[in-house]
Order: C-alpha cells, then structure tokens, then sequence
C-alpha cells in the first residue's frame, strides 16, 4: 500500500509543479522589449517634390503594376555635379536611345530637390530583383567619394521616412543596392558602415521628432 501511495504521489506532484509554472509564466511581468520610433508614429506630411514623370516605354517606364512595397532601395547616381533633372532627363532619353534599362521613383538633387519619376504603384528598373516590391530613390553626388550633400542628406532622411509611414515599413526595410546584389551603390554607405548606421539613428530621430501617433490614419 505505502508503494502504492508513492507511485500516485510522483505523477500527482509533478503536475501540481507544471501547473504551477505555467501560472508563473502566464503571469509573468512583460518584457523589457525597447520599442521604436515607428512602432508608435509616422511621418504623415511628405516632403516637398515635383512630379516629372517618364513616358512609357521598354526601357525606364514598362507600366508594370508593383503589387505591394516591402522595402525602400536607396542608390547613388555615381555621376558627380549632375542635377536631379539631367538624372530624370537621362531616364527619359532612354526610350529613345535603348542604350540600357535604369530608372528610378525619386531623385533627390544636390540642392535637396526631389523629382518624381514613377509613381509608387509602378515598378522602376533600378533595384535588380527588388525592383518588383521596392521604392527607389537615386541620389546626386557632388563628388567621386560618394557622400551626399547635407541638402541632399536631409531631403533623403524626409522622404524615406515619410515613404516608411506610407507603407507601414521598419529601419529594417530601408536598404542599400549594395544589399541586393552586393553592388557598392551608394558608394559612401557601404564603404562607410558607420555612416549607414547613423542614417538609420537619423531616421529614428527624424519620427521621433516630427512623426504623429499611429492611431491616426495613415493617408
């Protein structure tokens, strides 16, 4: 009879100690998980752009449909001292000239100025394989080192932010060419990592300081 007992008394205990740790999980206090700048707002007002957008043709505007953004492409022009719109420019002279396929949603120009390309519905033929769920945007360089001007820098950290609110997208949605296809566009960000992770930090702070509670409706 005593064997008896402590047979049933194992079993018994060993799921009066399961149970009991599942309440202690269940009633655990939540973890210490930091939370985002974007997880709470986002940038509803966009910067200021102009809309110049490409003919259809083959080579920089096919029309095809982007079904749904998962990301934000960011590039540089590799051309110094060009304007946004002899960037825009090229782009269009390609449906003349075929000479290759490029183009992009946005520029932004070295006095910060934005052109839009391509409306954020339609593919552009910028980001290889990404093109078909990426927004891009080409960014003028005043020189072969590749680092953006700070005109240049501040409209890329408004408009990348407002596009981030768009499309309900994360810091980690926002990559380089180079994170594609391992090309080294743009140039400074990847030959500088610290530099791209500061432009992250800069996106954060950007929402931070200029971003509206999400529980308002994103337009």
């Amino acid at each position: 009879m005593i064997r008896l007992a402590v047979c049933l008394a194992i079993p018994v205990t060993v799921l009066a100690v399961l149970l009991t740790g599942r309440r202690v999980w269940l009633n655990r206090e939540p973890e210490n998980v930091p939370v985002m700048a974007y997880d709470v707002k986002y940038v509803a007002e966009a910067p200021d752009y102009t809309v110049d957008l490409l003919d259809y043709n083959e080579y920089s505007r096919p029309g095809t449909a982007l079904q749904e953004v998962k990301g934000i492409v960011v590039h540089y022009t590799a051309n110094p001292e060009t304007t946004a719109k002899n960037n825009r420019d090229f782009f269009q002279g390609l449906k003349d000239s075929g000479e290759t396929y490029a183009s992009s949603h946005f520029i932004i120009g070295l006095e910060g100025e934005i052109i839009q390309c391509i409306p954020c519905n339609e593919i552009a033929y910028t980001s290889n394989e990404r093109n078909i769920d990426t927004v891009s945007i080409e960014c003028c360089i005043p020189d072969d080192t590749g680092k953006f001007a700070d005109s240049t820098y501040q409209s890329l950290v408004r408009l990348v932010t407002w596009l981030m609110g768009r499309y309900n997208l994360t810091t980690d949605d926002v990559i380089r060419h180079y994170d594609v296809n391992g090309k080294n566009c743009p140039k400074y960000f990847v030959e500088h990592e610290d530099a791209w992770l500061a432009f992250k930090t800069d996106l954060l702070a950007y929402i931070e300081a200029n971003g509206i509670a999400k529980e308002e409706e994103i337009r």
